[in-house]
């Protein structure tokens, strides 16, 4: 399995998200620091799920890292998090997944 694969089957078993998009945004970084050969190293997610909604933006954001914990001692190297409202985004920038 992948580190996209990884990443989006470790954050829907422990979120159970409405809505989720992981990008791997790797080649975007090519020949910056923690890039390698083969990519998989940058990402962006954006989710939404009732499980942030009592949580503060800070505490939204260690929780999806403890959930990745795994992934970054495996060479995950950097991870932007967007957490979105838990109907779904409301940015039209933001692609809806297909039903």
């Amino acid at each position: 399995m992948g580190v996209k694969e990884a990443i989006s089957q470790k954050l829907t078993e422990k979120f159970d998200p409405t809505y989720l998009e992981v990008i791997d945004e790797s080649e975007r970084h090519r020949g910056h620091a923690g890039w390698r050969e083969g990519g998989e190293t940058h990402f962006r997610v954006r989710i939404a799920s009732g499980y942030f909604d009592p949580l503060s933006r800070v505490a939204q954001h260690r929780a999806v890292m403890d959930a990745l914990e795994g992934e970054f001692k495996a060479g995950l190297h950097a991870l932007q998090i967007q957490i979105v409202p838990a109907d779904g985004p409301v940015n039209p920038s933001v692609r809806q997944p297909r039903a």
